[in-house]
C-alpha cells in the first residue's frame, strides 16, 4: 500500500503518509489514489485544487465555508514547513471546539485530510512555504467564513515565538462562541 492512514485525536481527521520511492535521481510518490482513500474512509469527490505560497511568519486561517458549501480538504506542503491546524466546528460533535495540529513539510511529505465541518489554518515555520490542497467543494465567496486564530476557548498552541503576519480579514474573525451555528455543517 503506498499510503499509511493515521487517525488523529479527532478520529475524522487523518494524517496520510505516502510511500516515497527515492534514489540518486530524486523521488516519486503518489499523492492521491481514490480507491485507497475510499477504503480508508475518505469518500469525497475532490473537484478543486488550490495552491498557496506564504512567507515566514504568515498565519492563514482559520477558514471554513458555511453550509451548504462546506469543503473537505487534503492538504500537503510541497515546499518549506508549516503547522497545519483543523478545528472541529460541527455543532453536534463530541469534539466541538477541539483541534488537530500536525507538521507538514517538504521533508516529511505527509498530508492531512480534513473533513467538512472543520475550520482550517496554518502558520509558516520556514523562510517560505508552498501548500497544495484538494477541496471537495468549489470556493464560494458568499460562504467564506472564519474563526479568530487566537480564540482563547480553542487555545491553539501554535508553538511560535513571534507575532504572526495576518491578513486584515484574519485579524478580525469572530471567536467560536460568536459564530452562527445555523451556518455550520
Amino acid at each position: 500500500m503506498p499510503f499509511e492512514f493515521e487517525r488523529q485525536n479527532i478520529k475524522d481527521v487523518i494524517l496520510i503518509k505516502p510511500q516515497v520511492f527515492g534514489d540518486n535521481r530524486g523521488f516519486f510518490m503518489e499523492t492521491y489514489k481514490k480507491s485507497e482513500f475510499v477504503a480508508n474512509g475518505i469518500t469525497e469527490d475532490f473537484n478543486q485544487d488550490n495552491y498557496s505560497k506564504s512567507s515566514a511568519g504568515v498565519l492563514r486561517g482559520l477558514h471554513y465555508q458555511a453550509k451548504p458549501y462546506g469543503q473537505a480538504k487534503i492538504v500537503r506542503c510541497v515546499s518549506g514547513r508549516v503547522y497545519d491546524v483543523a478545528v472541529d466546528i460541527r455543532p453536534d460533535s463530541q469534539t466541538f471546539g477541539q483541534y488537530v495540529k500536525v507538521e507538514l513539510s517538504e521533508e516529511n511529505k505527509n498530508m492531512l485530510y480534513i473533513p467538512e465541518g472543520f475550520a482550517h489554518g496554518f502558520v509558516v515555520l520556514s523562510e517560505e512555504a508552498e501548500l497544495c490542497y484538494k477541496a471537495s467543494g468549489e470556493y464560494n465567496p458568499q460562504a467564506d467564513r472564519g474563526l479568530l486564530w487566537c480564540d482563547r476557548d480553542i487555545n491553539i498552541n501554535w508553538e511560535i515565538d513571534f507575532e504572526p503576519i495576518l491578513s486584515e480579514k484574519d485579524k478580525v474573525q469572530p471567536n467560536l462562541k460568536s459564530i452562527n451555528k445555523e451556518e455550520l455543517i
